[in-house]
């Protein structure tokens, strides 16, 4: 058995870690005492709950708040810190306490693990990683809890702004709001700038990923001599933030925003451009958002944070990527370029691959979910598998109304939106042999 799991590729051992934590998550989630009436809630509820949790997502098919007791609360708010750090950083901060010493192979397991570029100081980010997770988490519990614990009580308030900090720096979405009401989220402090803002800028950082992190510590702002994936991630980012904010609000003026003070208007348009990328907090309801709003949502999420942070999508450098490459096309220029930089081709190469899967698997798993259940809305179905492949959260509303089939579908798509869709496509693939005879050269016409 050791030698077989010795013998396992880094994505493999990378995939199945996930398994055993989300395993592990759904033992606990079923006990009688994860749940407030102390009724177990099989097998399917808990494990559709623990792949969300693991896979920072946020989907839900039971209030947080209202059904989960509190041993099932901290239960999914460890297996949110847990997936968002990666299981290898987790393992890694024991064995900094154990002073144990980091090999090899788990110098190659944390690079995969958290989709560093480099193999050579790979243990030394994993550090900075931990430091800064705690740092920024610690002090996004207690901006949080100075706003919580005057409405909820000093140990109410503490435990909620630790709670929420630690969602939103993992863009998982989970929240304890049930008490103002079912699945409501962050509706009712759309107008406190204090705990939107805080949100937001956990999610921000959670979401622009650790080699950014890295990046920032070593050249701080000197943005001339940050490397091209930082300078990509910032523009992009930054990009999709001004962008999403301003089409939101020009969509649901009349709508979701009718009524509420300009300033709380740009506050919510802000909020609900940040969230999809791809954190699942909402301070809006969604159900009954503009059409053209939805699509707006689906775009933000299905592009998602960027590479080695803890969101999901195809990642703000895949969306880059294909960008450069299609107006390097458009001028009939030879490379792909941006910031006096040109990009590897391999990397066109992923780019497309990511997207292609991920566009598939998004079809497909709407397609079987239509098929099982007609009667939902085809936008409101492909809205959720777009929020659970790309690790969102966000939902419509018909998460509960899905059935065994659409759940199950769901769990495998939050499982592979948090490994990696080519991840998990290198299990088939890893181990073929590459041909080494070059097939005849033909024209095909394109576009």
């Amino acid at each position: 058995m050791g030698h077989k799991i010795r013998s396992l590729t880094y994505p493999q051992l990378v995939v199945l870690g996930y398994l055993v934590i989300i395993t592990m998550g759904t033992v606990l989630l079923s006990f009688p005492m994860a749940t407030r009436s102390n009724v177990s809630v099989g097998f399917v509820d808990a494990l559709f709950t623990a792949t969300s949790a693991t896979c920072v997502t946020g989907l839900v098919v039971y209030d947080t708040f209202t059904h989960w007791s509190l041993f099932g609360q901290i239960v999914i708010m460890t297996l949110i810190q847990i997936g968002g750090l990666g299981f290898m950083a987790v393992i890694t901060m024991f064995s900094f306490f154990l002073r144990r010493r980091i090999g090899l192979k788990e110098r190659g397991l944390l690079r995969e693990s958290v989709n560093s570029m480099y193999l050579g100081g790979v243990v030394l980010l994993i550090k900075r990683l931990l430091i800064g997770t705690f740092l920024f988490e610690g002090f996004g519990a207690v901006i949080l809890s100075a706003r919580f614990v005057p409405q909820m009580g000093l140990t109410t308030g503490i435990y909620n702004g630790i709670f929420h900090s630690v969602s939103a720096f993992n863009n998982a979405g989970f929240d304890l709001m049930g008490k103002y009401g079912k699945y409501s989220s962050l509706i009712s402090y759309a107008g406190d700038p204090v705990v939107t803002l805080t949100i937001m800028g956990l999610i921000i950082v959670g979401g622009i990923g650790f080699f950014v992190w890295d990046d920032i510590l070593k050249h701080r702002h000197r943005f001339k001599e940050y490397q091209l994936h930082t300078k990509i991630v910032f523009a992009i980012t930054s990009f999709l933030i001004t962008w999403g904010a301003i089409v939101f609000f020009l969509f649901e003026r009349t709508n979701l925003l009718n009524g509420l003070p300009f300033g709380e208007k740009i506050l919510v348009s802000l909020f609900s451009a940040v969230t999809p990328r791809t954190a699942g907090f909402s301070v809006v309801d969604m159900g009954v958002s503009l059409p053209g709003t939805r699509l707006l949502i689906m775009i933000l999420m299905f592009i998602g944070g960027s590479p080695g942070s803890t969101a999901g999508g195809i990642k703000t450098t895949t969306f880059a990527a294909l960008v450069i490459s299609a107006w390097s096309s458009l001028k009939n220029t030879k490379g792909d370029s941006v910031f006096g930089r040109q990009l590897e081709e391999s990397a066109l190469r992923r780019a497309n691959t990511v997207v292609v899967i991920n566009l598939t698997l998004v079809l497909v798993s709407s397609l079987v979910i239509s098929a099982t259940k007609p009667v939902l809305p085809l936008g409101d179905v492909v809205f959720e598998t777009v929020s659970a492949l790309s690790t969102v959260g966000l939902s419509t509303g018909i998460t509960g109304s899905l059935g065994i089939i659409g759940q199950l579908m769901l769990i495998l798509l939050m499982y592979t939106g948090r490994v990696g869709s080519i991840s998990l496509a290198l299990l088939f693939m890893q181990h073929r042999m590459p041909v080494s005879i070059q097939k005849p050269t033909e024209k095909i016409i394109i576009g």
